[in-house]
């Protein structure tokens, strides 16, 4: 997806006691072209919120446009009625593959993993949510908004939009064979099996009319492999 002139671009987010990670120094990133690969490659995030006293994480779809990070959901739902102005954290992760070494202790995983954080924000306006919307939808899918059938009022009064400002963030990530090499003459299989997300055949819809040819564009988009 095409970032957006919502706020500037950063080099880098301050480490800070809320963001600094404690354990695998090695493996982290303040980056914040780093921390945008994560986010930008993960079908899906968690926010974690604290309403009324009490933890709760949601898993929602999300989208980045510049230092500013979208989700949405139901108007309906008290999780985002009440968020507005909330610190939230939001965070995504990737499982790229079991490391398997010569003992159970050192068996690991490779991951990328992001953390921001920030405040929850609203976005109020009508047209302002449509635009978001149509935003999000050609970020996946290019050029398939146009061919939907329009949103109607009703629809667009039942869908809250909400983004926060990235204000800290961090990623952690491993991407490395088994870290036991000075047992390699223990006699048992060790390396590494990877984990792999990819597109598989389009299904097409019980009720969908036999002179409807696939879309070219989501042809090229599963020939690309991209997910996000």
């Amino acid at each position: 997806m095409t970032p957006t002139d919502h706020s500037s671009e950063k080099d880098a987010y301050p480490i800070t006691e809320r963001s600094r990670v404690r354990r695998g120094h090695r493996r982290v990133d303040y980056a914040a072209q780093t921390v945008h690969a994560v986010l930008d490659a993960a079908p899906i995030c968690h926010v974690g919120y604290v309403i009324d006293g009490e933890p709760y994480v949601t898993p929602t779809i999300h989208w980045r446009e510049g230092e500013r990070i979208y989700w949405h959901g139901s108007a309906a739902s008290r999780f985002l009625r009440q968020a507005e102005g909330q610190r939230v954290c939001l965070t995504v992760s990737h499982m790229d593959g079991y490391v398997l070494a010569r003992s159970a202790f050192n068996h690991s995983v490779n991951y990328r993993s992001a953390m921001v954080f920030g405040i929850a924000r609203v976005v109020e306006e009508p047209d302002a949510i449509a635009d978001a919307l149509r935003r999000f939808t050609d970020g996946l899918f290019p050029g398939r908004w146009e061919t939907l059938r329009p949103m109607t009022t009703q629809e667009l009064k039942a869908t809250r939009v909400l983004y926060l400002d990235i204000e800290e963030a961090s990623v952690k990530a491993r991407a490395e064979p088994p870290s036991d090499g000075d047992e390699a003459a223990h006699p048992v299989w060790a390396g590494v099996l990877p984990i792999r997300s990819a597109f598989a055949a389009p299904e097409p819809a019980p009720e969908l009319g036999g002179d409807i040819a696939f879309p070219t564009g989501l042809s090229a988009l599963l020939a690309s492999g991209r997910l996000r």
